[in-house]
């Protein structure tokens, strides 16, 4: 650090004196230009020559002449001009006796008048300006060089946002979606306000709250809410601020951060992504980071060491709370894990009301409806449908946000941008057929989830076309998976591939059902390893994860099975696989007439939605109670 601060000192003394050197010498071109201006102006007034001027005289045209001995001109008022005329300066000789001559001879009004000379005074304050500068200019260098060690110094200081009254402009009724997060913080609002209904009974509040959860739910909106309903001082940095190149500038910055805190509790501290400075220690292959775990110990001893840090109450949010030091976690630091999970049909009702305040959306346009359509989406992602579809009414030059932009936008935001339909040809009779047969078979089977659209409109991403599904709300908020609907969803997943099969041949089937098959492994793989859905019996043999952290289970790792049951259970998957593709192909031969003409309609069409298709579907055959089709009156609209 010495090294560093004598070097930083060294080179701005260096720049202070080119800079120093570079005034002065312009300062003396300066003076040299201005010492010299008048002989050039002068010089370019002059209008007779000396020889023209003794012509002029003996002709009898000069009616007077001033001689300034100090510049060494002769001014000059030829006969008929008036006196209010500026008279023509003519330059001198050394010696001029002819000129004096030829005036006493020809009888001209002739005076001597010298100009005053300043350039002596000019000269001498210049040099004094000069040395002036030259003396400020020292005077800064030396100020500079006694305070580099206290700027090298200034690397230690926290780089906190601090607010005497946090004016976030956010509170807990713009947040929605998350009432029991809402509700568990309100706590700490109300301990910041009024102490003493906790403490009056031995309550203690949590010293630290940790907040968890998927990117886009919501983690530092409630932060804001918080500091904009506490009223009370709010410090908030990233957890990535601390983390400098030199070692110890992060611990220094913690505790300046910790000293601010406490000369203004109660406060609040938030420390967004604190997965940045929390990782676990000594988790690194070869050694850890030594500047990430010296800050994080001493976070460690400023949340619960012998100093207590009362009044001060830290949030932190993550969405990686898997790789949080052990240490960080335990109680008295951070007492409580608040999850911040996707919002439910009623939390993503309630974001869409907050979000469409400021939309100008139709009457027909319901909030429910599009609730009900998006599960699984989390709060930035409602936020980014409504915008999507404001941004595409602006562009189509709409008057209000209409169901159409509303369907668009929920289709680019899940799919993918549209782009130009394809002409009438194979590829696209192909590709309705692949689509054609993945609907067809979310509509036949009972488990599966009802078909919302099927469209060969291609999307950016290579997407030639899709079958979109209305996902099942309990289905996604529980997790909890059937055998059965899981052998469905493999089904459909082969059902593109499976009708390429039945209508162009084994030969023709083409690489579109490449992501299909991809999901159709993973699927298998998981009923037979994880969830005990085959013939090897109610037990796992894989752990849910398998990623490596940080090296710290790449030497530990072992195989959790012998090779004879991995035979078992590549046989087992394949066998789930087969079946599930034969099951498709029968149902898709049985049903051939029906499937050419959802296929024609399709092609004329382009998009047809699910309501529609299974109309056509229940011409042909009955469907499962779960996905008949709706009748007009029940058919919701957004």
């Amino acid at each position: 650090m010495k090294s560093f601060r004598k070097a930083l000192t060294n080179n701005r003394l260096m720049r202070s004196s080119a800079v120093t050197g570079a005034i002065t010498a312009s300062w003396f071109l300066l003076q040299t230009a201005l010492l010299t201006t008048p002989g050039l102006a002068q010089a370019g007034r002059n209008s007779l020559t000396y020889g023209e001027l003794l012509r002029k005289i003996d002709a009898g045209q000069v009616s007077r002449v001033e001689v300034d001995p100090t510049q060494n001109v002769a001014r000059v008022r030829l006969a008929g001009e008036k006196k209010t005329d500026a008279m023509q300066e003519v330059p001198l000789l050394e010696q001029n006796p002819e000129l004096i001559e030829r005036i006493r001879a020809n009888d001209v009004d002739f005076e001597v008048q010298p100009s005053p000379d300043n350039s002596t005074a000019v000269g001498l304050l210049a040099n004094l300006l000069l040395i002036f500068l030259l003396i400020a200019g020292l005077l800064i260098i030396l100020r500079r060089s006694t305070n580099a060690p206290g700027q090298a110094m200034n690397f230690g200081k926290s780089r906190a946002r601090f607010q005497m009254e946090a004016k976030t402009g956010v509170m807990f009724d713009d947040v929605a979606g998350i009432e029991e997060a809402k509700e568990e913080l309100q706590e700490v609002v109300t301990f910041l306000k009024k102490p003493e209904r906790f403490t009056a009974i031995g309550a203690r509040i949590p010293k630290g709250v940790l907040l968890v959860g998927p990117p886009g739910t919501g983690k530092t909106l409630l932060a804001k809410a918080i500091a904009g309903e506490a009223g009370v001082p709010f410090f908030s940095i990233s957890g990535s601020e601390f983390v400098e190149m030199f070692v110890g500038v992060g611990a220094s910055r913690v505790r300046d951060l910790f000293k601010k805190a406490k000369e203004s509790a109660p406060c609040i501290i938030f420390i967004d992504e604190i997965d940045a400075v929390g990782r676990q220690r000594g988790a690194g292959i070869g050694g850890g980071n030594d500047e990430r775990e010296q800050t994080l110990n001493q976070l460690l001893t400023e949340m619960d060491g012998f100093e207590g840090n009362n009044g001060i109450i830290i949030i932190a949010a993550t969405n990686r709370p898997d790789v949080l030091d052990s240490a960080l976690l335990r109680p008295g630091r951070f007492d409580r894990q608040i999850t911040v999970d996707l919002p439910s049909y009623k939390g993503r009702l309630g974001i869409l009301e907050v979000h469409a305040r400021n939309k100008k959306l139709a009457p027909d346009i319901s909030l429910d409806a599009i609730a009900q359509r998006t599960p699984g989406f989390s709060g930035a992602d409602l936020a980014n449908l409504l915008n999507e579809a404001a941004i595409l009414t602006a562009r189509r030059r709409k008057d209000a946000v209409t169901p159409l932009e509303v369907d668009d936008a929920i289709d680019r935001v899940t799919i993918g941008l549209t782009l130009t339909p394809l002409l009438d040809s194979k590829k696209k009779r192909l590709i309705a057929y692949h689509e054609v047969g993945h609907a067809l078979l979310m509509t036949l089977l009972e488990k599966t989830d009802p078909l919302d659209k099927v469209t060969i409109i291609p999307r950016s991403g290579g997407i030639g076309g899709f079958a979109k599904p209305l996902p099942n709300e309990e289905t996604i908020d529980d997790g909890l998976y059937s055998r059965a609907w899981l052998l469905d969803r493999i089904t459909v997943f082969l059902g593109g591939r499976a009708a390429e099969e039945e209508v162009f041949g084994y030969h023709e089937v083409t690489k579109g059902a490449s992501g299909d098959i991809r999901a159709v492994a993973d699927y298998a793989r998981e009923m037979v390893t994880r969830y005990g859905m085959s013939d090897l019996g109610p037990f796992a043999l894989e752990s849910q994860s398998s990623e490596v952290f940080l090296g710290r289970d790449l030497m530990n790792r072992s195989t959790e099975y012998s090779e004879e049951v991995a035979t078992k259970i590549d046989h087992q998957v394949r066998a789930i696989v087969f079946q599930c593709h034969e099951r498709a192909r029968t149902l898709l031969r049985e049903n051939r007439a029906l499937m050419d003409r959802l296929v024609d309609t399709l092609l004329d069409q382009e998009t047809v939605e699910g309501d529609q298709f299974r109309q056509i579907v229940a011409e042909y055959t009955q469907l499962p109670s779960k996905h008949q089709p709706a009748a007009p009156s029940e058919v919701s609209s957004i």
